[in-house]
């Protein structure tokens, strides 16, 4: 196959870390779906946070667990299809947990804690878990309140509770109250919360969806109630599911497209923008902003023609060795739904490596969901402890006590200043230390007298509390990052300092969910050399350190892994619609009284028609389908090749022009087809990459999201058959006229299908008739 080298990628086999632990490191190999284990069938909408107990928390969305007909006796159900009120999971590794309850109770239940303000007939979705100044704080989206005497009115709520389990006790009220979107049940979509504290300490509060966008509020201190005006940070119709996270300056939004919860045809993934600012403007790697009608973003997890589709809804997680990890829900294109052939999707919790590439996220490095045993997260190692059974590999100078609290169960509290907790790093050149801290407590870093040693610490000042370094044994110097105003150094937080050679990276932040109260980054004059010691040090008496971990950082990945992109061209199977008409490798299906395409001025120019491919056709009881096409035979049935086109379709901006599109289309029939097309979906335009095909009897069809589209759009399909599977394999590309290339999602085509290749202009409802100018139609092999 011709591999080529794309704009904006460096195509090159990544460094994958090893399940091997040569450094004391302990991880536990994984496959897919780890909610498996809880054990749950389904695990919705995942939300993730490390306890200041050492133990992680998944918090899932309200459903039933488990299929009817699971007779597993540890279902976390005990007896099958019974819902859940936000039900809760623990791990010491991230890859195994295990149910230990729900976050609410039923209403009218004794001592029940669901909100009062909600509705007895309310889901409870879209947990988002936050730990903030002591307190943990759960918030999720109410889907009928109290609030107002019309139906759908959902909100946001919030609970907190002491412990990641519970109990947890309701605001009250909502945090972000039901928003109208028109008279009597009309609602705008208040759905998908995500807390983020900024850099001065204040809280913010992200949410919305399809129907009214995606907004971020201030909020309270107590992050109970919402503040001030809102922003639009993603535009209506494409976004859902944020996620907020800041790295090297920016903050990442994650946000999720297309539909969640289509079977066998789900195309939900997840795409990214950033910006300096919390509040925005986000923008792609192209910089195309998010609220943009032509919307952008960044693909990062999309679908890649194994078993799992639509996978989206993410959080993110960092483990001890620094390596984040992103956490969705996914649907087994085998095995879609709970039960039967159609209601709950199934959709349980995976995981896989999250890898930053020149500035930008893609999951396993671009590689996509995986379905085959991997590494595991770094959950431990020998100079970890949670103190639970003394100091393990851990030596202590100085007097330490270890008492316990409610919260974090035992720890060490330091009997006098310049108290440490040190253990020999696995590689100095390259550590990853950090503990829970309390107080004036931190992290040291340190070798033989002529080396140089490092602390970092929290630090009381006249100025206020800072994060503060101080470097002695050598060229020494200090350098200090103010702490904000509301910081409560009473509580616990979290400390994580990385050294890689000589230059050292610190945060702090409430609970290691990428939203640092202060960072701190320097460069050492010289290394620590070998036999370095680190762990946790107290600059004053009474100072507390939990969970320390004193571990090899990751290694991490700097390029993406090669794609399949043909660059061959193959001028026989191609058309540059030069002539007064097509060449004779095309044929016209006229199905319809709509204008018809001609080649004009080098180009198919045609008129979008009234028709669409889309919807019920050549099953029995359905209309069959008057849409056009153009089609032609790809160059074989079995091989690697592409086709592609550059098409100028002037939709406009912002105006709802429903769903004129033209785009290529991989074609078996009316009701077996993919297509990917430069669309008007009400106010934005996207490129959507759809599927239908024949399922239990009916038509279903669905569509994943790739790159932002432009007047003038480069669209490519790429097929590779996969013969073990025995399934042709479809990966989408797009383009804006000066853009880079932005790989998209795969659709699946069973392997016997005989594939005609083409292009449609159809998908008109409503406005004035757009047209679709095609400049060429091009075959690539390898």
């Amino acid at each position: 196959m011709a591999i080529a080298t794309l704009a904006g990628a460096t195509l090159t086999i990544p460094a994958v870390p090893s399940a091997a632990a040569p450094s004391g490191e302990t991880r536990t190999p994984y496959v897919n779906p780890v909610s498996k284990t809880i054990p749950a069938d389904t695990f919705a909408d995942p939300s993730v946070i490390r306890g200041k107990d050492g133990y992680w928390y998944s918090y899932g969305t309200s459903d039933p667990l488990c299929e009817e007909t699971n007779a597993d006796p540890g279902c976390a159900t005990e007896n099958g299809y019974v819902p859940h009120r936000i039900p809760i999971a623990r791990s010491t590794d991230l890859v195994t947990w295990r149910f230990v309850g729900d976050a609410f109770t039923d209403p009218g239940t004794p001592g029940s804690n669901f909100p009062s303000w909600g509705e007895p007939n309310a889901g409870l979705w879209g947990p988002d878990i936050r730990y903030v100044n002591g307190q943990y704080r759960l918030y999720y989206v109410v889907t009928e309140t109290k609030v107002t005497p019309d139906e759908g009115d959902n909100a946001i709520g919030m609970a907190t509770a002491p412990s990641p389990v519970g109990p947890w006790t309701d605001s009250g009220a909502p945090v972000v109250g039901p928003r109208r979107g028109g008279p009597g049940n009309n609602f705008k979509w208040t759905f998908d919360p995500s807390a983020v504290t900024d850099t001065d300490g204040t809280q913010w509060l992200f949410y919305g969806s399809y129907y009214g966008g995606v907004w971020v509020t201030k909020l309270t201190d107590d992050g109970r109630s919402a503040v001030g005006d809102p922003t639009m940070v993603a535009i209506d119709n494409k976004f859902e599911g944020a996620y907020v996270v800041r790295r090297g300056g920016y903050w990442y939004f994650f946000g999720s497209t297309a539909n969640c919860c289509a079977g066998p045809t789900t195309g939900y993934s997840v795409q990214v923008g950033r910006s300096k600012d919390l509040r925005g403007p986000y923008v792609d790697r192209d910089g195309v902003p998010l609220v943009a009608s032509r919307a952008g973003g960044t693909p990062t997890l999309n679908q890649n023609g194994n078993a799992w589709i639509g996978p989206g809804h993410n959080a993110i997680v960092t483990d001890l060795a620094g390596q984040d990890w992103i956490v969705y829900h996914a649907i087994n294109r085998s095995d879609p739904y709970l039960n039967g052939t159609d209601g709950i999707n199934e959709r349980p919790m995976l995981m896989d490596r999250l890898d930053w590439v020149n500035g930008w996220p893609y999951v396993r490095a671009d590689l996509g969901p995986s379905e085959t045993e991997q590494p595991g997260p770094v959950s431990g190692g020998t100079a970890f402890t949670r103190f639970d059974s003394g100091t393990g590999a851990f030596r202590p100078s100085g007097p330490w006590a270890f008492p316990q609290d409610s919260q974090s169960g035992r720890y060490a509290e330091a009997g006098r200043n310049q108290s440490t907790l040190t253990a020999t790093a696995p590689d100095g050149h390259n550590i990853r230390a950090e503990a829970d801290v309390r107080g004036s407590a931190g992290i040291t870093l340190g070798a033989r007298q002529d080396r140089p040693r490092l602390q970092i610490w929290v630090a009381s000042t006249d100025a206020g509390w800072q994060l503060r370094s101080q470097v002695t044994g050598g060229p020494g110097g200090s350098v200090s990052s103010p702490l904000p105003a509301n910081f409560q150094p009473n509580a616990w937080h979290s400390l994580a300092v990385e050294l890689r050679g000589t230059r050292v990276h610190a945060e702090l932040t409430h609970a290691r969910l990428g939203d640092p109260l202060a960072t701190l980054d320097l460069t050492l004059t010289r290394s620590l050399g070998q036999s370095v010691q680190a762990g946790a040090v107290a600059r004053k008496p009474g100072a507390d350190v939990d969970n320390l971990s004193v571990l090899t950082a990751y290694p991490p990945v700097t390029q993406l892994a090669p794609a399949l992109f043909p660059t061959a061209l193959d001028a026989a199977a191609s058309d540059e619609f030069n002539g007064a008409t097509w060449n004779n490798g095309w044929t016209f299906l006229d199905r319809n009284d709509q204008p018809n395409p001609t080649v004009t001025a080098g180009e198919v120019v045609w008129p979008v028609e009234d028709s669409d491919l889309n919807g019920c056709n050549t099953l029995p009881g359905c209309t069959p389908s008057n849409a056009g096409l153009l089609l032609r035979d790809p160059p074989n049935q079995q091989g690697d090749w592409a086709i592609e086109t550059k098409l100028t379709l002037d939709t406009g901006t912002d105006e709802v022009l429903n769903y004129q599109q033209g785009g290529l289309v991989v074609y078996v029939n009316d009701d077996l087809f993919t297509r990917l097309s430069n669309v008007a979906i009400w106010n934005t335009r996207q490129t959507e990459f759809g599927k239908e095909m024949p399922y239990a009897g009916r038509a279903q069809n669905g569509g994943t999201i790739v790159g932002a589209p432009g007047e003038t759009t480069y669209l490519r399909i790429v097929h590779h058959f996969d013969a073990a599977n025995n399934e042709h394999e479809l990966r989408a590309w797009t383009m804006r006229a000066g853009g880079m290339w932005v790989k998209g999602g795969v659709w699946t085509l069973p392997g016997d299908a005989q594939l005609k290749v083409g292009l449609v202009s159809q998908g008109r409802q409503t406005g004035d008739r757009k047209t679709s100018r095609f400049d060429y139609f091009r075959t690539y092999t390898g």
